[in-house]
């Protein structure tokens, strides 16, 4: 018995049509692109991981967003001068 009440014999079937449709080339592309794209998605992960907002609390996270608004007010004043 092969995957999900599925034989083998159904499975190499159904193979065989998919590359028929495809191709061989074609499915590689997409292959490789569905391959990229995983690896893109657990890079993020884990970029998001290492993110130091992600260590504040969520008043530290707040009190930080303010003091960089703040910080920018000024250099908009000097610009509008």
């Amino acid at each position: 018995m092969g995957i999900g009440g599925i034989s083998m014999w159904q499975l190499l079937i159904l193979l065989l049509i998919v590359v028929l449709v495809f191709g061989t080339k074609r499915l590689r592309n997409m292959g490789s692109d569905l391959g990229a794209a995983v690896k893109g998605f657990r890079k993020g992960m884990d970029d998001g991981k290492a993110d130091p907002e992600e260590t504040l609390e969520p008043d530290q996270i707040a009190s930080s967003e303010k003091s960089s608004a703040a910080a920018e007010e000024p250099a908009k004043k000097a610009e509008s001068q």
